[in-house]
Order: C-alpha cells, then sequence, then structure tokens
C-alpha cells in the first residue's frame, strides 16, 4: 500500500509536468515553418595568395532551406547546397554537398542578416558562411537576394590546412 507521501510526491510530480507541457505548448504555438529554394553563384575565390573569378572556375550551386521561425526576429535555417562543378572542358563530375545549420536575425524592412556553420561532404572541408539577405515579399512568397561570403578550412594530403574566402550571390524565393 502507498503511504500517503508518497501518494502526495506523485501527485505534485504530474501537476508539475503538466504544467510545463502546458507552458510549453504555448510557447510552441508561435513557431512556423518555411523554406526557401535559389542558385548561388560564387562569383570570386582567395586561396593561398591567388585569386580566381567566376571566369576561372564556373561553379552553380542550388541552395534550399527548411526555416523554423520565431516570434523573434530569430530563426533557426537548415540549408542544403548541392554544386555543380563542372571540370575544365569537361563534364559534371563532381556534385558536393554542403551542408548549412544557420541562425538568422530579422532587422525589419525585410532585411536579414546570418551565420551558417559549413560542412562539405566530398570536399572533406568546413567553415561558416556570413550572409546579408533583402527579402521582395510579393503575396505568399518572398523573393531574395543574398550576399554570402563562404570561408573554409580544408587540410591536404600532407596535413597543411588551406583557407579559402569567397564572395558570391544567392538569389532564390522563400515561403
Amino acid at each position: 500500500m502507498l503511504r500517503m507521501e508518497t501518494v502526495t510526491r506523485i501527485v505534485r510530480s504530474i501537476v508539475l509536468a503538466m504544467s510545463l507541457l502546458l507552458a510549453a505548448s504555448s510557447a510552441d504555438a508561435q513557431d512556423r515553418l518555411g523554406g526557401h529554394f535559389g542558385v548561388v553563384l560564387p562569383l570570386m575565390t582567395h586561396v593561398d595568395g591567388a585569386t580566381t573569378n567566376v571566369g576561372d572556375d564556373f561553379k552553380l550551386g542550388f541552395p534550399m532551406g527548411i526555416t523554423v521561425k520565431t516570434s523573434t526576429p530569430w530563426a533557426f535555417d537548415l540549408e542544403l547546397v548541392p554544386t555543380l562543378d563542372p571540370v575544365e572542358g569537361g563534364p559534371i563530375n563532381n556534385v558536393p554537398l554542403t551542408i548549412h545549420p544557420g541562425v538568422l536575425r530579422g532587422f525589419g524592412g525585410s532585411w536579414t542578416a546570418g551565420l551558417r556553420m559549413a560542412f562539405d561532404i566530398g570536399n572533406a572541408s568546413w567553415g561558416f558562411t556570413p550572409l546579408i539577405n533583402k527579402g521582395f515579399p510579393m503575396g505568399r512568397l518572398t523573393y531574395f537576394v543574398e550576399g554570402v561570403a563562404p570561408i573554409r578550412f580544408q587540410d591536404d594530403a600532407l596535413g597543411i590546412t588551406h583557407k579559402a574566402i569567397s564572395l558570391g550571390v544567392h538569389v532564390g524565393v522563400g515561403f
């Protein structure tokens, strides 16, 4: 048979758990799910003292993301970016994928800034990508243009770390 103290503890635990669940669900009600799709074009890249531009090394990425928008100006965004990386004078035989989780902050007037971590699968590199975004709302969709500055670190076969910084433009549509 249960003692009165044990029953009281169980009831308090249940009341506390129910209170926490009710409080959590009311906070979650403000979150919304969104997404985006676009095209990113790296305009220039600087690696080990050498700078290449879009004419020297053409690549084209197709960012697609899922965004958790909160009732605050902050949002969490998970972006996946497959990139077409053709061999000069040949076919496309390399399609690396960047996994790009990050945080975004709205500043009003359809301006957003953010920072993403970057994990490049197929290139064995990692880094981060600061961004600034201007949206153009049109009904239920928002068209946008975004400036990105990917910064990456990659070790070669000799264990030497190479650092790269690029500048690019990302255009697309958000929903």
